[in-house]
């Protein structure tokens, strides 16, 4: 066999390998950035949740003072993702997780339910959370 003719087959395998191993690498990256993510909300809080949000919606709605003193009121008791992500294109997951929330001063306990959008920086090999952080003042 001539080497022109297997150069054809070796490249076509070296571009699947290649992107097989973007797609677990993206796939990895959001594995860990999920556990992240359900780990800051579960035993960090809000705030320390704040660091997975895309930093420019970071910027353009930035937590408040009155956010703050909100979080403070509340622990999360439970987070429950369901099903877990579910892509929406190549580089985004949609996740509904249900948050259990517990009143720190009455022990009241209601849940919320967050519509989580996550979007793959390629450059970063990061996953970023586009939503924002959960809403907490929603009734139930």
């Amino acid at each position: 066999m001539s080497m022109r003719l297997m150069t054809g087959p070796i490249l076509l395998s070296t571009m699947l390998l290649l992107a097989g191993c973007a797609t677990d690498k993206r796939s990895d990256a959001l594995t860990h950035t999920m556990i992240e993510y359900a780990n800051a909300v579960r035993w960090n809080g809000f705030e320390a949740a704040e660091q997975f949000v895309d930093p420019k919606v970071r910027d353009a709605h930035p937590i408040t003072d009155l956010d703050r003193a909100r979080f403070k009121q509340v622990q999360v008791s439970d987070y429950d993702d369901g099903n877990g992500p579910m892509p929406n294109g190549p580089n985004e997951v949609r996740q509904v997780v249900q948050i259990s929330l517990t009143n720190v001063h009455t022990q009241s306990v209601r849940t919320i339910v967050d519509h989580q959008v996550w979007h793959y920086d390629q450059d970063k090999n990061h996953w970023w959370l586009e939503s924002g952080i959960p809403d907490i003042n929603q009734s139930n």
